[in-house]
């Protein structure tokens, strides 16, 4: 299993309870396909450079996980297809 880093920002008009329920959806998908969530982080409410999608603000969240390459296929598609998703970002972080 390789370690990731999954970068996501979600819209700053949802409720609270949506945005934990998002969150928590995508870090069950790492459980469900045999991954191991590491870390987990809420970067807080930030303001874009520019608007994206005629949204100038959003909420930041950062999961460090170990999985394979199906699980990061699966996470890509899933927040693609969520139109709560501003924008997100999967890397591959090298090995120490």
């Amino acid at each position: 299993m390789n370690k990731y880093e999954m970068m996501f920002i979600l819209k700053t008009t949802l409720e609270e309870a949506t945005l934990t329920k998002e969150v928590e959806d995508l870090k069950a998908i790492i459980k469900e396909m045999n991954g191991e969530l590491t870390d987990s982080k809420e970067m807080g409410n930030r303001k874009f450079a520019y608007p994206i999608n005629k949204e100038i603000s959003g909420n930041y969240y950062v999961l460090d996980f170990n999985g394979s390459k199906e699980l990061v296929q699966e996470l890509d598609r899933k927040a693609r297809i969520n139109e709560n998703v501003i924008r997100h970002m999967i890397i591959r972080l090298d090995e120490e």
